[in-house]
């Protein structure tokens, strides 16, 4: 990658993000379960996200990609193309800044998702269920609207505001040993990077990812990025392949990224309904299933885990 040709985030854009978008997100609590410790041998501390507004952490990236626009460039509104929890905070925060908002979503995402963004004002545009449909719907949108792109997390503006996430997990948490969050395109593992290399460098920064959906496993691993098109996993949020920008962060400061398998998601998600009370999405589940999964990695240190969504489609629970 150029870095001249990308513009790469800072501690300063990530701090004043943090004060943009005080007005519209939730300082979301950390919670812990004794259970969940004595089962992992190491100290867990959930970052929860799922109780964020519009439902998920999107909602920091979006609103500092929307409220810092100037007025001329909001004009047209925004767009952008989303599963689904992205599409929903850039509604949410377009509603509040009072500009029109299209997300281009596949027809297989969540009906749930698909409903949330409409319900925030959005309107939804549907492609296949894949990168290449997903990017040529897209392009036509933005041909016919004028709006401005917020990218889901390939972009400056979003990975500075879902930095302020582990911000305040920092602030909230002394002592940290390891953070770890899940993996799809990387703009939260991209924020979290920024922010602990320069507030908390000695934390270690762990990413989860689905085994049938590995590809920033294997990028990692390889040393350049390897796309897949349409992956296929119960983590939904997870299905997209790194860019040049989050690649950046993800080479340089991630420690490692772990896999769990389709039945391993479906059992953390299902633990952490069951002895925590909160609900949560499969893609929110993958870092627990790995620390279970790896309890040698973790065992003995103080540990945030990032709960970054709570958009579960009720009538589809994965085990059911």
């Amino acid at each position: 990658m150029d870095s001249e040709l990308i513009y790469i985030p800072t501690l300063a854009d990530m701090l004043i993000a943090h004060e943009r978008i005080k007005p519209y997100v939730h300082r979301t609590p950390v919670l812990t379960s004794s259970f969940i410790n004595k089962l992992t041998g190491a100290e867990l501390f959930f970052k929860c996200e799922n109780l964020q507004k519009a439902g998920a952490f999107k909602a920091r990236g979006a609103s500092n990609a929307v409220f810092g626009l100037t007025d001329q460039q909001a004009a047209n509104g925004v767009a952008t193309h989303s599963s689904g929890n992205h599409g929903t905070c850039l509604s949410y925060a377009a509603g509040r800044r009072g500009i029109p908002c299209t997300v281009v979503m596949p027809h297989t995402a969540p009906q749930a998702k698909k409903d949330a963004v409409k319900g925030y004002g959005g309107r939804v545009v549907e492609c296949e269920p894949s990168t290449s449909s997903r990017e040529a719907v897209f392009a036509k949108v933005v041909a016919e609207t004028g709006a401005e792109f917020v990218h889901p997390y390939n972009d400056h503006r979003v990975i500075a505001g879902q930095g302020t996430c582990s911000k305040e997990l920092n602030e909230q948490v002394t002592g940290l040993d390891a953070v770890i969050a899940p993996i799809g395109g990387g703009g939260m593992v991209s924020g979290t990077c920024l922010t602990l290399s320069n507030l908390a460098p000695s934390v270690k920064i762990y990413a989860a990812e689905p085994e049938q959906a590995d590809d920033a496993y294997r990028s990692f691993k390889a040393g350049h990025i390897i796309a897949d098109d349409a992956p296929v996993t119960v983590a939904d949020g997870l299905k997209v392949p790194l860019k040049d920008l989050t690649w950046h962060f993800v080479r340089n400061h991630v420690t490692d990224i772990l896999t769990a398998s389709e039945d391993e998601i479906v059992e953390a998600m299902k633990l952490i309904w069951k002895r925590m009370k909160i609900v949560m999405e499969p893609s929110s589940a993958v870092p627990l299933a790995t620390i279970l999964k790896n309890p040698e990695i973790f065992a003995g240190q103080r540990v945030g885990v990032i709960i970054t969504g709570g958009n579960v489609d009720l009538d589809k629970l994965p085990w059911q």
